[in-house]
Order: C-alpha cells, then sequence, then structure tokens
C-alpha cells in the first residue's frame, strides 16, 4: 500500500481529523497541479463536466475541512470509476 492509498484510508475513517498538507498531497497527485493556490483556497481542475472542480480550504487549526475531504475521496473515487486515474 502505497503513501496515497494510506492517506486515502485514513481519510474515510476520520474525515475530521485529516491535516491539509496531506488532502492537497492526495490532490495534486490525483488532479494534478492546482489551478489557483497561494489563498485561502486551492481549486484543481477535474476531467469531467459540470462542475469540473475540486475546491479545498485550510481550517485555522491546519486541518482540513471535513465535507471538503469527503468531496476530495468521492472526486478520486470517480476518477478511478471512469479510468480517468492519474495516480
Amino acid at each position: 500500500m502505497d503513501k496515497y492509498e494510506k492517506l486515502m484510508e485514513k481519510a474515510k475513517l476520520n474525515p475530521k481529523n485529516i491535516r491539509y498538507a496531506d488532502l492537497f498531497a492526495l490532490c495534486v497527485h490525483y488532479f494534478g497541479k492546482p489551478r489557483q493556490s497561494g489563498t485561502s483556497h486551492s481549486v484543481f481542475k477535474t476531467p469531467w463536466s459540470g462542475d469540473p472542480r475540486i475546491n479545498i480550504q485550510r481550517s485555522s487549526d491546519g486541518l482540513a475541512k471535513p465535507y471538503q475531504v469527503r468531496q476530495v475521496l468521492d472526486g478520486i473515487e470517480k476518477l478511478c470509476r471512469e479510468g480517468l486515474d492519474r495516480g
């Protein structure tokens, strides 16, 4: 199991306790470099139509927001399901 799979398992088990840096690393691995970064938000483009982005934000405690962790996990699952996996 590589480090990204371990991060995903950790995020699935407890989305309230994932560091923003870990979620950011997962997003870069699966979605590529963010199209916006350096502000309080990082925005990643996704290859599907509709709302083609993943938006994550750092909380004041350095953790990722739990609902955004779940959105990232859903996006990664969609990539894998549709055969668009970059990781």
